[in-house]
């Protein structure tokens, strides 16, 4: 579990978060939801140690994140940020490769070449493994970029807006991709996500930030109300349920 304890951070007068606290529960998804500005991608860099706290703790497994050395931190916890475009030339192989890093300090053995086939497997990678980054699409490269972060074999994983620049077809991909993830590899993962209906249908938990607070935590049935998503956005919604599932409509 991460635990998140009174958090604050600003840059000279202007606050980006404010007193936050929160948990992560183990091997589920958590969505950050909230409009533009309320700190959700700050949050997420704090966490990973991107960016310093001005005040509060993160917990680990009930250890100090900034207690861990860089390698001990590079195992447990690994991050995708908006900005993954790497300046140089690579196939999606050696991308992957570096989530091995902090395992082989760039020296790859057996068992890490196994990991790296068995993430480029899993992310259904085979065919393109040697094909340079700049030639995918979108998606493949966003399956890339996870399949780095898999290889890292980190219990905790931290993607901010993920789906950014997607189409639909490819949002839902990485969306399920995800919740395999946690249900059958157990992961915790945390993700940034702007389409409300991606996070109903695929989080657990919804952790809803407005003015550099938390304004609502819990599992997903319990944020997911009207009212509720009317003070998070300041929007009117109506739900609707189908199959035993909720839906958000937000335009008429």
């Amino acid at each position: 579990m991460i635990e998140v304890k009174n958090i604050s951070k600003s840059y000279g007068d202007r606050i980006i978060l404010d007193d936050i606290s929160v948990q992560f529960p183990k091997g589920k998804i958590v969505a950050l939801i909230g409009g533009n500005g309320t700190g959700k991608s700050t949050l997420l860099s704090i966490i990973s140690r991107l960016v310093k706290k001005d005040e509060g703790e993160i917990n680990l497994l009930d250890q100090d994140v900034y207690s861990m050395t860089n390698r001990e931190f590079a195992k447990r916890l690994s991050i995708l940020k908006q900005s993954n475009h790497p300046n140089v030339r690579i196939t999606v192989r050696e991308l992957v490769s570096f989530g091995r890093f902090h395992h082989s300090q760039g020296r790859l053995k057996a068992d890490d070449e196994l990991k790296i086939d068995e993430a480029i497997g899993y992310m259904v990678l085979q065919d393109i493994q040697h094909s340079y980054l700049d030639e995918l699409s979108g998606g493949q490269r966003q399956r890339a970029f996870l399949a780095m972060l898999l290889v890292q074999d980190t219990d905790y994983i931290l993607l901010d807006e993920p789906l950014n620049n997607l189409d639909l077809r490819h949002s839902v991909e990485i969306m399920r991709i995800l919740r395999n993830l946690a249900d059958n590899l157990g992961k915790t993962i945390i993700v940034v996500v702007h389409d409300i209906n991606f996070a109903v249908s695929y989080a657990d938990y919804i952790v809803a930030l407005k003015d550099q607070k938390v304004l609502f935590y819990g599992p997903t049935e319990d944020v997911i109300q009207e009212d509720k998503l009317k003070a998070i956005f300041d929007l009117d919604m109506r739900i609707v349920s189908h199959n035993n599932c909720k839906y958000c409509i937000y335009f008429k």
